[in-house]
């Protein structure tokens, strides 16, 4: 039996102490759904696609940093751009 979420090798059936009681909840309330949706999550900016010449260095750099960081390196690179152009206006 695959044991998702409990300590290794004791199997949910098997735990004694499971946190849930058969106890009343007392007063219960539904409330409205406040979590935005997925799709108001994604962050989305106005974007001009542009032709740039990099240094190899530099997007080797970048690609590197991203593997890391589990993201995508023209995003980083697009963010740094973004984070100077603000700071220098």
């Amino acid at each position: 039996m695959l044991d998702i979420g409990g300590k290794e090798g004791i199997s949910m059936k098997k735990r004694k102490d499971n946190g849930y009681t058969d106890e009343p909840l007392g007063d219960v309330r539904v409330i409205d759904d406040f979590l935005p949706t997925p799709e108001e999550l994604i962050f989305k900016e106005d974007n001009v696609k542009v032709t740039l010449g990099l240094s190899r260095r530099s997007v080797e750099f970048f690609k590197r940093e991203a593997r890391k960081h589990h993201t995508q390196y023209q995003k980083m690179i697009r963010r740094l751009l973004d984070l100077y152009s603000t700071r220098h206006q």
